[in-house]
């Protein structure tokens, strides 16, 4: 049984303080956040290890956050947000030309940070999805049929009509097969929703979603409940998570 998995950040920033203040605020939002707090050991990190976005401060000790990002950017492509205390537009064009997704000054609020992290996570998976869409295969999952390229989903053999909230939810945990999804998570995947309303109401629709798999909550054929975590897809051969 796979344990369940945070979405992972790293943020490169010399404020220790700060550092901490981020990660207590993320963290009941299903996130994982390290922290390096110079650059070159940054860098390192980064490139180093399998994280989904990146909060990068501009004024670090051993090597700039600009220097960090261009050299970053000559290997990967994940989503980078610069933190600086120098707010004027020469420097968000700075950033935002040697390859960050977003820019925020340090006078930004929590709920703020949160909704900029959740904007380029999701402009990620949009970009990530249409990648692999092309040619994906059907996800098979006992009686269960998906396919992604035809937007089309079958019970038993018989066509499944769904909202498109719950067609995404479905296929986002297909796609993670046996694995659970933090609410959080299927906020991030299920990209083109609205977060605030569709926060408040992914639990209707994974309700919504059981009712139309003929699937007891007490003993799911498809969708589980893991207590404290979110939501997995079932494989045929799956225990009950404990």
């Amino acid at each position: 049984m796979e344990p369940y998995s945070p979405t992972r950040l790293l943020m490169i920033d010399d404020d220790e303080k700060l550092c901490r203040l981020v990660r207590t605020y993320l963290e009941p939002f299903g996130y994982s956040l390290d922290t390096v707090y110079n650059g070159p050991d940054g860098l390192r990190r980064a490139l180093s290890e399998s994280y989904q976005a990146i909060f990068l401060d501009v004024m670090l000790p051993g090597m700039g956050g600009f220097e960090v990002l261009q050299a970053l950017r000559k290997k990967s492509n994940i989503p980078v947000l610069m933190l600086t205390a120098m707010g004027d537009e020469t420097d968000r064009i700075a950033g935002l030309e040697s390859g960050a997704d977003d820019y925020l000054p340090k006078t930004f609020s929590t709920r703020e940070l949160l909704a900029r992290l959740r904007a380029v996570l999701r402009r990620s998976v949009v970009s990530t999805a249409a990648r692999a869409a092309k040619g994906e295969a059907a996800i098979v999952n006992g009686g269960l049929w998906i396919d992604p390229e035809a937007h089309k989903v079958a019970l038993d053999g018989q066509p499944l009509p769904l909202t498109p909230a719950e067609y995404d939810i479905l296929l986002c945990l297909a796609r993670g097969l046996g694995r659970v999804k933090s609410r959080e998570q299927l906020l991030v995947e299920v990209a083109d929703r609205d977060f605030e309303s569709f926060d408040r109401a992914i639990d209707v629709h994974i309700s919504s979603l059981r009712r139309k798999l003929n699937d007891d909550p007490k003993s799911p054929r498809f969708i589980e409940t893991v207590r404290g975590a979110g939501y997995r897809m079932r494989r045929p051969d799956d225990e009950p998570w404990e």
